[in-house]
C-alpha cells in the first residue's frame, strides 16, 4: 500500500513540475510559409501568419544596388532556373524572379503595410549582412525610417548576424527598441554592452551554453531559439526557459506548449 502511495505521489509531483513551464511566444520563420498558398518571406506568409495569429513572424531584408529594402534572405536569390547576387541587381530585376508561391519578391514597405492591417502579430525583421559596414548603415537607417512612416516602432523588433548591425540599430533606432544578436559568439552580458535587448541564438548553441539562459534573464534579457522544428529540441527549449522559439512548424510547437504548460 506505501509503495502505490509513494507511486501516486510521484506520478502527482511529476504532473504538477510539468504544468510549470512557462509557455514561450511562438514565431514564424520567415513568416508562416507552411500555409497554402505562402512562400518563406512572402506577403501571403506574413499575411497566415496574421490569421493564425503566431505571437510572431520573422523576415529577411537586403539591399538592392538601386537602393531598395527587399523582404529576401538573399543575397542569392533563385527561381529554379535563374540566380542573381540581390545586392548586385536592381529592385525589378529582382522581382521578375517569383517565389514559389508565385508572389513577387515584396518591398518592406509593402511588407509594413500588411503589418497596419492586423497587431495580431509582431514583425520581427532580420537586417543581413551587407557587402560594406557603410550599406550596413543605409539599410539600418531606410528601415527605420520606414517602420516610423507606417508607425509600427511597437510593433516591431529587430535581430541580426553582425555586431556592426546590432550597434547600429542601437545608436539610431528610438530608445527602448528591442535588439537581439543572432551569432552566438558572445555572451549575454557583452551583447547587453552593445545595445541587445535578448539573444537570439541557435538552439544547438543554447545547448552548448545552458548557462547563458539564465544569466541573460538575470540580466533582464530575454532568449530566443532558432531555428527549432523537432520535437525532442522543442522539449528541451520549453524545459530550458527560453522566452521565444522561432520555427518553421508553428503549429507542432503550440501542441507541445499545450502538453507541457497546461
Amino acid at each position: 500500500m506505501k509503495k502505490i502511495l509513494v507511486l501516486i505521489m510521484a506520478a502527482m509531483i511529476g504532473i504538477t513540475a510539468s504544468a510549470q513551464y512557462k509557455a514561450p511566444k511562438i514565431i514564424a520563420h520567415r513568416g508562416y510559409h507552411k500555409s497554402e498558398g505562402a512562400a518563406r518571406n512572402s506577403l501571403n506568409a506574413l499575411k497566415a501568419a496574421q490569421e493564425a495569429a503566431w505571437w510572431g513572424s520573422e523576415c529577411d531584408l537586403q539591399l538592392t544596388k538601386d537602393g531598395e529594402v527587399l523582404v529576401v534572405h538573399g543575397p542569392m536569390h533563385s527561381d529554379g532556373k535563374r540566380k542573381l547576387n540581390v545586392n548586385k541587381s536592381t529592385k525589378e530585376q529582382v522581382q521578375a524572379l517569383l517565389l514559389t508561391s508565385g508572389e513577387k519578391v515584396p518591398t518592406l514597405e509593402e511588407y509594413l503595410q500588411q503589418m497596419t492591417k492586423s497587431k495580431n502579430t509582431k514583425l520581427i525583421i532580420e537586417i543581413k549582412n551587407q557587402p560594406t559596414p557603410q550599406l550596413e548603415t543605409e539599410i539600418v537607417e531606410k528601415t527605420l525610417a520606414l517602420v516610423a512612416k507606417y508607425g509600427l516602432e511597437e510593433e516591431v523588433e529587430y535581430i541580426a548576424f553582425r555586431f556592426w548591425v546590432c550597434r547600429e540599430l542601437a545608436r539610431l533606432a528610438p530608445k527602448g527598441t528591442k535588439i537581439a544578436y543572432l551569432n552566438g559568439d558572445y555572451t549575454p552580458a557583452y551583447c547587453k554592452s552593445f545595445g541587445c535587448a535578448g539573444i537570439d541564438y541557435r538552439y544547438s548553441i543554447l545547448k552548448a551554453h545552458k548557462n547563458w539562459i539564465k544569466q541573460a534573464h538575470k540580466l533582464g534579457m530575454y532568449v530566443n531559439a532558432w531555428t527549432v522544428n523537432k520535437d525532442e529540441d522543442i522539449r528541451w527549449c520549453i524545459k530550458n526557459g527560453v522566452d521565444f522559439i522561432t520555427t518553421d512548424d508553428p503549429v507542432l510547437v503550440q501542441n507541445i506548449i499545450n502538453e507541457m504548460c497546461k
